[in-house]
């Protein structure tokens, strides 16, 4: 009978290599389900992962269910609030069970304040708009007069903008 060779060459997953590292630091912060920790934004959604993020879990010795710990800015707390529900079912949706009783916000992170300086996610990229080519040509024409070509385009562009603007009020958008 012939051995069956090896397909990896020694080398491990990284996932694996990571997994006790993990789970040991996450149970440290009272968290006894790390993929709270690793796949937040997956649970609550790109739009409260983007605002807010777990701290720690604390569990309660009269009461049943355990106290989740969520850091986010001051400017982003009372939406937060407001979605305190939402975003307790969908932490104990991932638990598998009602694990989690009360949620609690914080705006500083109970280590220090040089955790409470981090940046949640980036906010989405506006989408720039063109003008039309009619914009283009009344903007070409208000900048004709300038002899200086950088000054000339950086008014063109302004006016093109302005002009653009002054075309969606009109219209109502």
């Amino acid at each position: 009978m012939k051995m069956r060779r090896p397909t990896t060459k020694g080398f491990a997953r990284t996932s694996s290599l990571l997994r006790d590292r993990i789970r040991k630091a996450s149970e440290s912060r009272g968290f006894a389900e790390t993929r709270v920790l690793t796949h937040w934004s997956e649970i609550v959604g790109e739009d409260m992962a983007r605002i807010c993020r777990p701290v720690d879990v604390k569990y309660g010795r009269q009461s049943f269910g355990a106290t989740l710990t969520v850091l986010t800015t001051g400017a982003q707390a009372p939406m937060l609030e407001m979605q305190k529900e939402i975003l307790r079912s969908r932490v104990n949706a991932a638990y598998g069970y009602n694990a989690i009783a009360h949620l609690r916000i914080t705006q500083t992170a109970p280590t220090g304040f040089s955790d409470g300086q981090a940046q949640f996610g980036a906010a989405p990229k506006k989408v720039k708009a063109t003008p039309d080519p009619e914009t283009q040509k009344e903007a070409a024409r208000v900048t004709a007069s300038f002899d200086n070509s950088d000054l000339r385009q950086a008014l063109e562009q302004l006016a093109g903008n302005v002009l653009m603007k002054n075309k969606n009020s009109k219209k109502g958008l």
